[in-house]
């Protein structure tokens, strides 16, 4: 029999239904993807064809395509191999191809599986399976030793009656546990009322660990945060803790013994037995190996998803722009690394400094190179790293400028992964010939410039902005943070004529041996002047044209549309719009007054709609614009160094450097972020952090209190906002007096993990 995969598994009807997005945007999506373009060119380019879904709706669609097609193939497989034992009846056929999820399909598939030699195919060799069917089938009366007897074969290995009911027994039980429905029966109960508990193992009793608050914990299986849950399982990772799930045993044996037993006479009693030796022999274990695969990947999910909203934000933040910086890469033994660049990010010039050790002399020393550097290079900003003498170097450079009299504004630089950068590929083929130390000053100087630019040259997991991000799957992972990472690019942009070949490969449709490609045409023929010259490099068809050109910028080039992110297909448009208003294109970029005047309605047609017209309109308004925020940083202050600067009710500025599920973490100037619990992050009600807070924005926060030993900060951001813009404390009842927030709660869930600044460096 020969199975279709359209046959098993029409995915169309599925993806709108389980999606809810409208019919005719599914199918059009679909098509897309299946002809090879990326989710930023549907959702920029093809807005008319998918309904104008975002790209957050296109991968989900993406997502749901490949899990269905992939279900798909598994079905023809699954068919195929019953149809071969001649086992395929049509009920089953039907169960299968209407299946939706692939557990199922595996449930069905159980029964037909190849597998090892069990005790039921042993008694099953010793002819046992007839007296299994009439046992099932229920004994009205009589005993149940005597339908043995007719199967006692002492040459055969049955003795006697018992044996051959022990065998029989064995046969029912693997139905029992090969049964589809009462393993679903069995998964749904555990997963609705089973308890996830943790315990400390013996040996770890008496000892201090991260993990003290789950030596005795637990809680239900489905309602286990996220972050709860990683954390446990890092435990059990460590050894310290012994995690397991607490089924409600007597609810299933109850289900499953009605569900074998019931109405079968003398035999009742029997398969009860049966039903319970199922259970705890065969489907327990399994199930529970299961369930707690499911529950890490939900968690998984959640995680993933904290993960990329912060990276998402992260690469956001918004650029200084062109501009000259002098990047500073603090340290103290080994001395403080001057890497100055230019507007494009070129290194113009590095020097070693020790202005924190070595006495005076040094210290004037490092004053007088820092100086000099700073006006031999034109420097317009000074960038530091917010690492291990960050603040002290911060310091050091204002007040360095002040006595100079030289007014360049000097910004604390996240330097995540900076070391990371510095040993990497890119790093070497882009200085081949410096220290780790001075790469890492100039990736500073440049994540100054521009964030995204330089920190897709790391992978996005050293940047430190997840939650357990070494526990989660990291297939998953990386195919969430790359498609972040393709998003952010593609939505603002790339200067074909400056971008290193790790920004061009995400851009739609390029990819690295196509990045490398323009990057060695470029230094090559020299810059690029049209978009069209594109199609001169190796291996850039028009396929790859179509995807990428849009997302790229040219310039001052030869055509003003080609620093826009109107697409090359639509410039006869542009042209005819500006022939329509008497002026040439140039013109009509230039004066947004002109561009005010087109009417949309006139240029309509089958395959260009209103979308498409206002996206087009908008980019001659603002041509080249750059869609991020203004450049903005935390103001901290001077005094506020070490932590043992902190006072409670102090209010501060400081950065968000990391949102985790429990609450955000915040840069205020003192080597430790400090925790705000996700109580005290907004007055209002929210879900998650995520929903107050970014990371990379600029905040006010209150410090709660402050633990040295531990080096802990509680922060809070709705006490710190000012009184007229809180919301007025509802009454409490006469009964009860409202209590204070306890500051212990700030530490809830964290996991006592205090990120220190360095700990990626």
């Amino acid at each position: 029999m020969q199975f279709s995969s359209e046959d098993v598994h029409p995915i169309l009807p599925i993806l709108v239904e389980q999606s809810g997005l409208l019919a005719a945007s599914v199918a059009n999506t679909v098509e897309l993807l299946r002809e090879g373009a990326t989710v930023p060119f549907i959702a920029r380019y093809r807005k008319e064809r998918t309904g104008e879904l975002d790209e957050v709706q296109i991968r989900l669609l993406e997502d749901l395509l490949v899990y269905h097609s992939e279900l798909a193939e598994r079905k023809m497989t699954v068919l195929k191999s019953i149809s071969e034992q001649g086992k395929l009846t049509p009920e089953l056929e039907g169960r299968i191809i209407e299946c939706r999820q692939k557990t199922e399909l595996e449930d069905l598939y159980l029964p037909y599986r190849p597998k090892r030699r069990t005790k039921a195919t042993i008694a099953r060799e010793r002819g046992l399976e007839p007296l299994a069917d009439l046992l099932v089938a229920g004994v009205a009366s009589g005993s149940l030793e005597e339908l043995a007897a007719a199967y006692v074969n002492p040459q055969g290995d049955v003795p006697d009656a018992a044996a051959a009911l022990e065998g029989a027994g064995h046969i029912l039980a693997e139905r029992l546990a090969d049964d589809a429905d009462a393993r679903a029966f069995v998964r749904r109960l555990t997963w609705e009322e089973g308890i996830l508990s943790s315990r400390v193992a013996a040996d770890k009793k008496e000892a201090v660990t991260k993990f003290e608050m789950y030596y005795d914990h637990q809680e239900a299986l489905k309602n286990v945060p996220s972050h709860r849950l990683l954390a446990m399982r890092r435990g059990e990772k460590e050894e310290v803790l012994y995690l397991a799930i607490q089924a409600p045993v007597d609810t299933i044996l109850t289900g499953l013994k009605s569900r074998i037993a019931k109405g079968k006479g003398v035999a009742a009693g029997f398969l009860e037995m049966v039903a319970e030796d199922a259970y705890k022999r065969l489907i327990a274990t399994a199930i529970e190996g299961e369930l707690r695969l499911e529950a890490r990947n939900r968690a998984d999910e959640v995680a993933i998803k904290v993960f990329a909203d912060n990276l998402r934000n992260l690469l956001l933040l918004p650029p200084a722009g062109s501009c000259r910086v002098l990047g500073v890469d603090p340290g103290l033994r080994t001395g403080s690394k001057l890497a100055a660049v230019d507007e494009t990010g070129r290194l113009l010039e590095y020097a070693t400094i020790y202005p924190h050790t070595g006495g005076g002399a040094k210290v004037a020393q490092a004053r007088q190179t820092l100086i000099e550097m700073a006006k031999r290079c034109n420097s317009q900003l000074v960038a530091i790293g917010n690492g291990t003498a960050g603040r002290d170097m911060e310091l050091f450079v204002k007040e360095t400028l002040r006595e100079a009299g030289m007014t360049l504004a000097v910004v604390i630089v996240n330097e995540a992964g900076a070391s990371v950068y510095s040993a990497s590929e890119i790093a070497r083929e882009e200085f081949p010939d410096l220290d780790l130390t001075i790469r890492g000053g100039a990736s500073i100087a440049r994540r100054l410039q521009d964030p995204l630019a330089e920190l897709v040259k790391i992978d996005p997991k050293s940047i430190g902005v997840g939650q357990y991000q070494h526990d989660v799957d990291q297939a998953t992972l990386k195919k969430s943070l790359d498609a972040v990472v393709e998003s952010c690019v593609n939505y603002v942009g790339v200067d074909l004529n400056t971008a290193s070949w790790a920004l061009l490969a995400y851009v739609s449709g390029i990819g690295e041996a196509l990045a490398r490609n323009i990057v060695r045409h470029r230094d090559e023929h020299g810059p690029f002047a049209t978009r069209k010259a594109l199609q001169k490099v190796a291996r850039f068809g028009p396929k790859t044209y179509e995807q990428a050109a849009g997302f790229l910028r040219i310039r001052r080039g030869k055509d003003p549309l080609d620093n826009t992110a109107v697409h090359p297909e639509r410039y006869a448009l542009v042209e005819r719009m500006a022939a329509d208003l008497g002026v040439k294109v140039a013109e009509l970029v230039a004066d947004p007054g002109k561009v005010e005047r087109i009417d949309l309605s006139g240029y309509i047609t089958e395959g260009v709609g209103l979308p498409t017209l206002k996206d087009i309109v908008e980019e001659l308004k603002k041509p080249g614009r750059d869609p991020r925020a203004a450049f903005r940083t935390a103001d901290l202050r001077d005094d506020i160094r070490e932590l043992s600067d902190l006072k409670e009710g102090m209010i501060l500025e400081g950065t968000v450097t990391n949102v985790a599920a429990f609450g955000a973490f915040v840069d205020i100037g003192v080597h430790q972020d400090g925790l705000v619990h996700v109580s005290h992050l907004s007055n209002r009600f929210i879900k998650e952090p995520g929903e107050a807070v970014k990371v990379g924005e600029v905040v006010k926060v209150k410090v709660l209190a402050v633990d040295i030993p531990r080096k802990r900060i509680a922060l809070s951001i709705k006490e710190a906002a000012p009184q007229a813009q809180q919301p007025r404390p509802k009454a409490a009842p006469p009964q009860k007096k409202a209590a204070p927030p306890a500051p212990v709660n700030c530490w809830e869930n964290a996991g006592f993990r205090v990120r220190e600044q360095r700990k990626n460096r």
